[in-house]
C-alpha cells in the first residue's frame, strides 16, 4: 500500500541533497541544524571519510576523527579546522578495543556517529579462509556496532542522534570479486535494519550510506587489480568501469560528504534504517 509513495519520498530526499551541494556553491541554502553538535568520524584522513569530515566541519559540527597513520590524520584536522570548528585527532587503530576507547574518550559527549572503514581487498571464492572473513567482519561490522552499541545511550537520554554507516553498493548488488566485503557489509545491514527501527522512538536516526565507485585510493586499488587481470592500462580500465555508470563519471568525495551531512542533519528524523546509495546509477534495481 506505501509502494506509490516510495518515488515521492526518493525525489524529496534528492532535492534536499541538492540544497546541500548548492551550499558549497556558496549559495545561501537552508541551515542542517547541527551546527555546534559533535560527531566522530572514522577513517577520515582521506577519501570518503575525509569527504564526510569535510562536510560536517561546513555545517558547523566539531569534530573527533580517526585513522590509523597519524602524519595525514594531522594533516586532515588542520584542513577541517579552516571551517572553524574544533577537531580532535585520534591515531589508533579502530578495530581494536584500546583504540575505541580512545576515540571515545576524546569525544566525551556523541551526537553523530559516522562509521567507516577500508573495504577488505578482492579476490576469488576459493582464496579467502575463515581468518580472511573474521578480519573483513572486524573491520566491517562489528567495530561498527560495537561504535554504535557505545554511543547509542547517550543519544537516547538526550533524546537526539544520528548514526551513518558507509557500507557499499555490494550490499544491493553483489559484487563478485568482493565476497568479503558482500558478507561483512550484508551483517552489518541486518543489525541496523533491526537497532534502527528500537531506537527510532528516542528521536535517534540510524541509515547507512552505500558508495558505488569514487575517485579514491580504495578505486585506484580496485583499477590497479582490475588493469592487471585484464593486462589494460589504467585508462582502459576506468573508461571501461565509466562506461557501466549512467552518470558516466566517478563520484567525488566531496559530494558524498554533503550527503552525508545531510543524513546527519535534523531533517532526517522520518529516515530510520535507510540503505542510501551514491553510485551514479551503477545499480540496477527498482528498490
Amino acid at each position: 500500500m506505501y509502494g506509490d509513495y516510495v518515488p515521492y519520498a526518493l525525489l524529496y530526499l534528492m532535492g534536499k541533497i541538492a540544497i546541500v551541494l548548492e551550499k558549497q556553491k556558496g549559495i545561501d541554502v537552508m541551515d542542517l541544524g547541527i551546527k555546534g553538535k559533535t560527531a566522530i568520524v572514522c577513517a577520515a584522513s582521506k577519501g570518503l571519510g575525509l569527504g564526510c569530515a569535510e562536510g560536517l566541519a561546513k555545517a558547523g559540527v566539531n569534530l573527533v576523527i580517526c585513522a590509523r597513520t597519524k602524519g595525514p590524520l594531522d594533516e586532515a584536522a588542520e584542513k577541517l579546522r579552516t571551517y572553524g570548528v574544533d577537531v580532535t585527532a585520534v591515531a589508533c587503530d579502530i578495530t581494536t578495543d584500546a583504540g575505541r576507547t580512545a576515540v571515545l574518550d576524546a569525544a566525551g559527549h556523541v551526537d553523530i556517529l559516522v562509521t567507516n572503514a577500508g573495504g577488505p581487498p578482492p579476490g576469488h571464492w576459493s582464496d579467502w579462509e575463515r581468518e580472511d572473513f573474521i578480519k573483513a567482519m572486524d573491520a566491517n561490522m562489528l567495530t561498527p556496532i560495537a561504535l554504535m552499541k557505545a554511543v547509542l545511550p547517550g543519544m537516547i537520554e538526550q533524546g537526539w542522534g544520528r548514526v551513518v554507516n558507509i557500507t557499499s553498493q555490494s550490499v544491493k548488488g553483489p559484487i563478485g570479486i568482493l565476497g568479503l566485503s558482500n558478507t561483512a557489509r550484508t551483517g552489518l545491514t541486518g543489525y541496523v535494519a533491526g537497532t534502527s527501527r528500537d531506537v527510532a522512538k528516542h528521536g535517534v536516526a540510524i541509515n547507512n550510506l552505500l558508495p558505488g565507485i569514487h575517485a579514491t585510493d580504495r578505486a585506484v586499488s580496485l583499477d590497479s587489480g582490475n588493469a592487471k587481470a585484464k593486462n589494460l592500462s589504467m585508462e582502459e580500465v576506468k573508461a571501461e568501469r565509466c562506461a557501466t555508470i549512467p552518470a558516466g563519471r566517478y563520484g567525488t568525495a566531496s559530494e558524498f560528504g554533503a550527503t552525508c551531512a545531510f543524513m546527519c542533519s535534523q531533517h532526517v528524523g522520518y529516515m530510520i534504517g535507510q540503505n542510501v546509495l551514491l553510485d551514479g546509477g551503477a545499480t540496477v534495481s527498482t528498490m
